[in-house]
């Protein structure tokens, strides 16, 4: 049987490279104290959610959120951690302020934000002109990043733990969260907006395909 299982994703709270405008992908940056704050309103919003399983990528800012969240459920579910969940990995435009590395990306091909390249192309088409940008090639591009993160949802797919009905909490990124509305929101969401530290993105995962039920709901 098709196993179903509803994906309760949560952005992880503000870092200081939020504040800095400066690209987090593989890099740590710690949370805030508005972003402890961010994590803290998750929990409290989730409190009353029967979890049956719990996953982060193994980046601190992920790690926290996922363990605030935790703390303040009262089914507190195993947490498991895996590089699967991580966020785009920028390569040499880690930690770079992100106008910068975005127009260095687009602007040989006439676009020179991301909000630009998005707008012509698609945020796919971003992960590949960053990859070409980088003098190092360590950029992840479209494919190799869906080869990762599909890695992760697998994971849960292939859990037997879990049961047709379950509910399970995701701590996710900014631009995986984009990157999951233009593949399977079906054109519904303004990708022009980025998701909320903080917010809840609702999903329904299946063994065969992802819908999205709902996205950036901060209330």
């Amino acid at each position: 049987m098709d196993k179903g299982i509803t994906l309760y994703v949560v952005r992880h709270g503000q870092t200081y490279f939020n504040i800095y405008n400066k690209l987090q992908g593989w890099s740590n940056s710690p949370l805030t104290e508005a972003g402890l704050a961010d994590a803290r309103q998750a929990g409290q919003r989730l409190k009353d959610v029967k979890f049956a399983a719990a996953y982060c990528s193994d980046t601190t800012r992920a790690e926290q959120t996922a363990q605030t969240i935790i703390a303040a459920n009262a089914s507190a579910p195993k947490l498991t951690t895996a590089p699967f969940f991580r966020e785009e990995f920028y390569g040499y435009y880690e930690g770079t302020d992100m106008a910068q590395a975005w127009y260095v990306a687009g602007a040989p091909h006439g676009v020179p934000t991301f909000k630009a390249i998005e707008a012509k192309y698609s945020i796919g088409k971003a992960k590949d002109f960053l990859k070409a940008a980088d003098p190092f090639h360590q950029a992840e591009d479209n494919a190799e990043y869906w080869q990762r993160v599909d890695q992760g949802f697998d994971l849960i797919r292939h859990n037997p733990a879990l049961h047709d009905g379950d509910n399970v909490l995701l701590i996710s990124h900014g631009n995986t969260l984009l990157s999951l509305m233009e593949r399977y929101g079906q054109g519904k969401y303004d990708l022009s907006v980025r998701p909320a530290n903080g917010s809840l993105t609702k999903l329904h995962l299946t063994d065969q395909n992802i819908q999205v039920l709902s996205y950036n709901q901060k209330d």
